[in-house]
Order: structure tokens, then sequence, then C-alpha cells
């Protein structure tokens, strides 16, 4: 157990993470990825082990095979960064809804609420989506660090229900 994170006051991991960058520009090697490893160490301190990060185009094939191979991989959690704003190229909501088995909006409209109360307005207009593909939660993010931080803020203390419930080690 020395290698696990400590995270609530246990040293349970909670499970396996995937990080999905959705940025034209990083996709292109035309900049570097910086919200990314802040997404993985904020999933770390939350008790999940990140498998890494794939970065793709704003493009919804690109974005739905990324979400495809987080399902098929088996892990627990997959977090989209980017495109889930307003513009013409902010297709990951698009793309995420015809991979969802079943919505769950009360999280995206905690995680828009909340952005949007701290400050976030990119978190406040994302129409990013927030539900299950097979036993994989799939969580859009807008890409500011602050609609990063504040909807992983939001998400944290859900996390751990969700995947117990996923997996089947809660009854209901």
């Amino acid at each position: 157990m020395e290698n696990q994170p400590l995270h609530g006051g246990t040293e349970e991991l909670l499970g396996r993470a995937l990080v999905v960058v959705v940025d034209d520009r990083v996709s292109r090697g035309e900049s570097s990825d910086s919200i990314g490893p802040l997404v993985t160490e904020l999933l770390g301190e939350a008790g999940l082990v990140v498998d890494g990060t794939i970065v793709v185009p704003g493009e919804s094939v690109a974005i739905r095979n990324a979400l495809n191979t987080a399902v098929i991989g088996g892990v627990d959690l997959v977090v989209t960064v980017g495109g889930t704003g307003v513009s013409p190229r902010a297709v990951t909501a698009d793309a995420t809804a015809g991979v969802l088995d079943r919505p769950i909006p009360g999280i995206a409209e905690a995680i828009r609420a909340s952005g949007l109360a701290a400050g976030a307005v990119d978190a406040g207009l994302s129409r990013g989506l927030v539900g299950v593909s097979g036993s994989t939660l799939v969580v859009n993010l807008a890409s500011s660090r602050a609609a990063v931080r504040d909807g992983m803020a939001t998400l944290t203390p859900l996390i751990s229900h969700v995947v117990a419930e996923l997996s089947g080690m809660e009854e209901h």
C-alpha cells in the first residue's frame, strides 16, 4: 500500500482514469499541453490512478474515438477538457452525447453553477455533459485552469459514490 496516494483519510484507490485534452493547437504540436498535467494532478489527489492523457483536435470523430478507447480500456472515469463552449469548433459535448448510455445532468449543472459562482465564465457557459458509458463515468470540463480546478472540486466528492455504483460494489 505504500505506493498508493492518500485521499480522504484512507489509502484505498478509487479507480483508474484517463484525461482527454481537446485542443487543436496542442494536437498539431503548435503549443504545449498545460492543462492535462493539472487534471492528472487533481485526479491523483482524488485517489485515482491516471492511465495517461490523450490529446485530440476539436473534431467529433477524434473525440468519440478517444472516449470509446477509454470505455473499452475499462477506466472508471474519463475527463475531457476543452471544446465545451459555444463556438463552432466546440464539439466535445456533441461528441460525448453520442457515446453516453445515461446522462447525469445534475453533476453537469453543479459543475456549471459552481464554476460560474467562482468566476470561471467558461465553466458557466460550458455545454459540457456528464454521464455514463458502459461502466465509465464521462465528464466534460471547460479548459481554463479555474474551470478545471472548480470542476474537479465539485466532482471529487461524488467520484467514489459513482464509481462504487458502476462497479456493482453498491447495491441500490
